[in-house]
């Protein structure tokens, strides 16, 4: 986990979930977002692309939208509902966790 903390933490902001969506949001961590939400907007952007909850910061989700565009395949990741974030990974490595639980799929009762 060393090595992610060093690496995602200073280049993208990353926080750390333990389950890294990077390539998905455009290399913007979703985790940024003041209401921490997997799967965005939250509905709460400005008519002036700044965050409801922080006025002063941009809207992650604007970010992430407009950086998906850049990423292969056109940015079309981006449009995937993600499951709910697992809170008990926080901290984790997501290149562990990807390793050691590959078939963890999503919570009960949540259709993919």
């Amino acid at each position: 986990m060393f090595g992610e903390r060093i690496t995602r933490g200073p280049i993208f902001d990353c926080r750390m979930c333990g389950q890294c969506v990077l390539h998905q949001t455009g290399m913007t961590c979703p985790m940024t977002c003041p209401k921490e939400m997997r799967n965005g907007p939250c509905g709460g952007v400005r008519a002036d692309g700044r965050c409801e909850v922080l006025p002063e910061m941009d809207c992650v989700w604007m970010q992430a939208w407009e950086r998906s565009k850049r990423m292969p395949v056109n940015g079309r990741e981006i449009l995937h509902i993600l499951p709910p974030v697992d809170r008990r990974l926080k901290d984790s490595s997501a290149w562990i966790n990807e390793v050691r639980r590959p078939g963890q799929g999503t919570p009960t009762g949540w259709d993919e």
